[in-house]
């Protein structure tokens, strides 16, 4: 089983305690085991779903499983596994949740349930790390696209920081003709200026720095390939 399953969260739902018991007992013996909840069809309620990642419902109370797979689907994130006792249950079940695992109870139920429950979860996990990829993806794109206007930027920017700059000493050189108030606020524009050239000279020198990792890594890749096609 994947490491993702000590991370990952279970809710059984069952008015059989025995059966739950049974369940948590049997997933206490593998390597990793997920954070379990136990309630009973009493308890369920619409949002109970809400923060799980698998959901088993094993025996309940009669119409009480409508009700919760009903609930289950406004959570399609959710994955669940429906358990049942009764065999002659099986081919109703199977058509009213066709898209739900079901396991019957009978000579190594539990080990079956545990094997399919922890799939569901693998599922669920990559669902989740490729969700998480794609944003991520977005997010550099993003960033690759402001870095790149930023370079673009980068002259037009420097030339009003030098502009701004050699204004700002001009004012300050001839102190006659502005007030105290008025050459504290030159300076203070002069310094946001060279804060801001700074901070423009560290970008040129990262920008410097990635074009040059790039261009070693495309001659390591070319080596490599060259090496690779000698050899053959």
């Amino acid at each position: 089983m994947g490491d993702h399953l000590h991370h990952s969260s279970v809710l059984i739902v069952s008015d059989d305690t025995e059966f739950a018991r049974s369940v948590a007992a049997r997933w206490q013996a593998e390597r990793h085991v997920p954070e379990i909840t136990l309630v009973t069809s009493d308890v369920w309620n619409a949002s109970s779903a809400a923060g799980y990642d698998l959901v088993i419902v094993g025996p309940v109370r009669d119409g009480k499983v409508s009700a919760i797979f009903s609930a289950l689907s406004s959570y399609p994130a959710t994955s669940s596994v429906l358990v049942f006792d009764a065999e002659k249950d099986i081919s109703w079940l199977q058509a009213e949740y066709p898209q739900v695992p079901t396991v019957p109870r009978r000579d190594g139920w539990a080990s079956t349930l545990i094997l399919i429950a922890s799939e569901s979860l693998r599922r669920t996990e990559a669902v989740v790390r490729a969700q998480r990829a794609e944003r991520l993806a977005i997010e550099s794109q993003g960033h690759a696209t402001l870095g790149l206007y930023m370079l673009d930027m980068r002259p037009g920017i420097n030339n009003a920081l030098t502009s701004i700059l050699g204004n700002a000493d001009l004012l300050l050189l001839e102190p006659g003709h502005a007030s105290a108030e008025c050459r504290d606020q030159i300076r203070t524009v002069h310094t946001m200026a060279l804060r801001l050239n700074e901070i423009m000279q560290r970008f040129s020198s990262l920008a410097t720095e990635m074009r040059a990792g790039e261009k070693d890594s495309q001659a390591e890749t070319a080596t490599v390939s060259h090496r690779f096609g000698s050899s053959s």
